[in-house]
């Protein structure tokens, strides 16, 4: 028996290859322009969409901080030109032994502990009770929102009116309870008062925005998880903190550090509420005047630029350290009850 095989029929001598079969040819200019839109497409064009956020950043947000700190470490006074040069760290010795300093930051931890604690535990609870089942479930959620889409000075000017020593309804309505019957209660006369109409302020515009970042966590915890607590007699208030909070954690984290950088960055509402808001005082003796508004009013009333920029980074440092014990602290909490 032969073993010789027989040669494939396009290699076959007098029979036609295969018309189907296709032809390699080389490769021309417009498939060589081609791969190469084509390799930049995927190497550079990423970059160059991304670019424009990275200029800006650079532009308004890294030369400015760059630059304050190059301040912070001169003397650059408005009022006198002749007061410059470099004074490396005196800006920041001076912070030390400045009453006013410390007395703003007295007042910015003050106003801050009333407003971001209530203001989280409440919107906890609201963020709760509008993950059951409501009637107009849909109204009460735009509801909660609205108090944050108004704007900020038409808000806190309507609460000055309400905290009027004598024609304010909330003295009026504490009267209704029996508090303030005989003198009504002054909220710009003394730390205490002022502190917590401020922090009232604060809580009534962000709890809302805050219980819809809680709502929204609360959405993608399984129903099955609530029905089997019910089951073994878990209620509503142990099922909030023993199921929703840890596992809604990394929410209730993000929360608390934003809420502790706006808290320790507090401007607007204090600097309003004073009767004469120009001169950034936070009251006679300065009861409820912040770090912020201590900041502007060295920079640009006494036109003290490099002491102002010590002051603002000394607020970033501590920004920096409360936002991480609280982080901290949220995370060592939500994780004991896992």
């Amino acid at each position: 028996m032969s073993t010789t095989r027989a040669a494939p029929a396009a290699s076959r001598p007098g029979r036609p290859a295969d018309a189907t079969a296709p032809v390699r040819r080389p490769p021309g200019r417009a498939d060589t322009w081609r791969n190469r839109l084509h390799r930049f497409d995927v190497r550079y064009v990423p970059y160059l969409l991304i670019a424009p956020f990275f200029l800006l950043f650079a532009v308004f947000g890294l030369f400015p901080i760059v630059f304050n700190g190059v301040v912070a470490m001169r003397n650059w006074r408005l009022d006198d030109p002749t007061l410059t040069g470099w004074a490396g760290f005196a800006n920041f010795e001076r912070l030390l032994d400045d009453g006013d300093f410390w007395n703003a930051l007295g007042n910015t931890f003050g106003i801050f502990v009333l407003s971001t604690v209530p203001q989280l535990l409440l919107a906890l609870i609201v963020a709760s009770l509008l993950n059951r089942k409501l009637r107009a479930q849909t109204w009460f959620r735009v509801g909660v929102l609205l108090p944050y889409i108004t704007p900020v000075t038409a808000s806190t000017l309507i609460f000055t009116v309400v905290f009027a020593r004598d024609t304010g309804v909330a003295n009026w309505v504490l009267s209704l309870l029996g508090v303030g019957e005989t003198a009504p209660i002054d909220w710009r006369s003394t730390k205490w008062a002022s502190w917590i109409a401020i922090a009232t302020m604060v809580n009534w515009k962000w709890i809302g925005y805050n219980a819809l970042l809680y709502l929204a966590a609360m959405q993608s915890i399984p129903r099955d998880v609530y029905e089997a607590a019910a089951v073994d007699g878990a209620g509503p208030w142990r099922q909030l903190w023993r199921i929703t909070v840890p596992m809604i954690r990394p929410v209730v984290i993000f929360t608390v550090v934003l809420s502790t950088i706006g808290g320790l960055q507090l401007f607007t509402e204090p600097m309003l509420f004073d009767a004469n808001p120009a001169l950034a005082q936070g009251g006679d003796d300065g009861q409820w005047q912040t770090i912020a508004q201590l900041i502007y009013k060295v920079g640009w009333r006494d036109l003290n630029l490099g002491y102002a920029a010590a002051m603002s980074w000394a607020l970033f440092l501590v920004i920096l350290i409360v936002a991480a014990v609280n982080a901290l602290i949220t995370n060592r909490l939500g994780g004991g009850k896992r």
